[in-house]
């Protein structure tokens, strides 16, 4: 259901459980309620910093800046019993704080900055000038687990473990690495989705400023999996070296596939599965070779896996395989296991809504935390603060303490942190740097123009 706006009916929550002499009731149950996540809004969602990284800098304090520009963002509620309220807009931070406490929204989605208010789209409908089109927007990825449901053989669907969530890490390694070195943007948050993957968001001006063509460019140089989810062969690799971005992607998934991916899928244990790996060599004596030796019942004191890994890649990479196709096979089958799966769609158009960081999730009850993608190895998203575990940290702080809670005592605090001083701070003072540069050129310009 879609709708421009909604009657909030939900009642205040008693948190601290103190009630005519009554012990404090410190237990909060797991399940999600929208009693639970009005609090959330209120005691503990950082409005400050989302306005900020929101306005880019355009704080009205300087000349140069855009007093209209947050109000031109496009903000997405997703309500109670899926009522969607889209082109929602803001002229200034208490009005989204205030929108958001009142509406108490499941989902928050941030979309681009149009050329007009969203709220006013329909005044310039009839103008047939399309004066109402998006002219800003970060460039953003979403990668989800369930993507991966061919490959991995421990979970399906939205379930993730410690087996198969080590594929986002590869992805954040590789995706973050090439945003970096390859395209030279600085500005990157990776944010936890709150059940089953991770969103990045490219903060940098130069990346705001991109169109859908330049989009897709970048998309398609990340993405190299064809095909489907039927399709046998997803990846093929060709020339006599790799692309640096291959060849340094090509180390990244070669430690991960061999150290954990063979071992924690139980690739080569199991029939079916080392089936789809033969199906993908192009060479029938070798795959015959190779079956026949792994239906050999014969015990070795080694991993079944790592041996019948071994053997595969003897055989292909022997020096009597002269056919290129047959050698680069061993690299195709670890990037068709465990590369990076974009939704295309979500990265290439400037109109794409993703959800909010700091969000939380209905089905989890987790926070959808913004983390270090220098340390995403460490990240368990088993782990997370949860809306449950946040509020049984407000019911323990003493009795009549009330006011303002200071999020880097709670188990946000470090995402918090991260996001503030690692990820804000410096966006911030780069935007303020251009807002500047920027105005001094106009006033230049200007001052040239009236000296003729």
């Amino acid at each position: 259901m879609v709708r421009e706006e909604a009657e909030n009916t939900r009642e205040d929550m008693v948190i601290d459980g103190v009630e005519n002499g009554h012990k404090p009731n410190y237990e909060i149950p797991d399940e999600f309620n929208s009693n639970y996540l009005k609090t959330y809004y209120d005691k503990f969602f950082p409005f400050a910093e989302m306005f900020k990284w929101m306005s880019y800098g355009n704080d009205r304090k300087h000349p140069g800046c855009d007093a209209s520009y947050f109000g031109r963002r496009e903000f997405s509620f997703t309500l109670e019993n899926d009522i969607y309220m889209r082109f929602q807009s803001f002229n200034k931070a208490e009005e989204l704080e205030k929108a958001i406490k009142y509406q108490c929204p499941f989902k928050i989605d941030i979309g681009p900055v149009y050329s007009v208010d969203p709220k006013k789209r329909n005044s310039y409908a009839q103008s047939g000038d399309n004066v109402f089109r998006p002219v800003e927007r970060e460039l953003v990825f979403d990668i989800d687990i369930s993507d991966y449901d061919d490959v991995r053989f421990c979970c399906k669907g939205a379930d993730v473990c410690s087996a198969c969530w080590p594929l986002m890490t590869v992805a954040i390694k590789i995706i973050d690495t090439a945003l970096r070195e390859d395209f030279g943007f600085n500005h990157i948050l990776w944010v936890y989705s709150g059940r089953r993957g991770v969103h990045c968001w490219v903060c940098d001006g130069k990346a705001r400023w991109l169109d859908d063509g330049q989009r897709a460019a970048i998309v398609n140089y990340l993405h190299i999996h064809k095909g489907n989810e039927h399709s046998i062969k997803k990846v093929t690799l060709v020339g006599q070296t790799f692309h640096p971005f291959m060849g340094r992607s090509a180390e990244v998934v070669k430690e991960f596939f061999e150290e954990k991916f063979v071992l924690n899928q139980n690739l080569f244990s199991d029939e079916d599965r080392y089936e789809k790996i033969l199906e993908m060599i192009p060479d029938e004596s070798i795959t015959s070779e190779l079956r026949g030796k792994w239906q050999d019942k014969k015990r070795s004191r080694d991993d079944i896996n790592v041996v019948r890994w071994g053997q595969l890649k003897h055989l292909l990479q022997s020096g009597k395989q002269k056919m290129l196709g047959v050698r680069r096979c061993v690299e195709e089958i670890m990037f068709t296991f465990t590369y990076p799966r974009l939704d295309l769609e979500v990265s290439k158009h400037m109109n794409h809504l993703l959800k909010a960081p700091f969000c939380i999730h209905p089905k989890t009850g987790r926070v959808c935390v913004p983390f270090d993608p220098k340390h995403c190895e460490d990240f368990d998203p088993s782990s997370v603060p949860t809306l449950s575990r946040l509020l049984e940290e407000l019911n323990m702080r003493p009795l009549g303490s009330g006011g303002e809670i200071n999020l880097e005592n709670t188990s946000l605090g470090e995402s918090y942190r991260y996001f503030k001083s690692s990820f804000l701070q410096p966006l911030l003072k780069s935007c303020k740097e251009d807002i500047e540069n920027a105005h001094a050129a106009k006033v230049q310009q200007s001052s040239n123009s009236l000296s003729w």
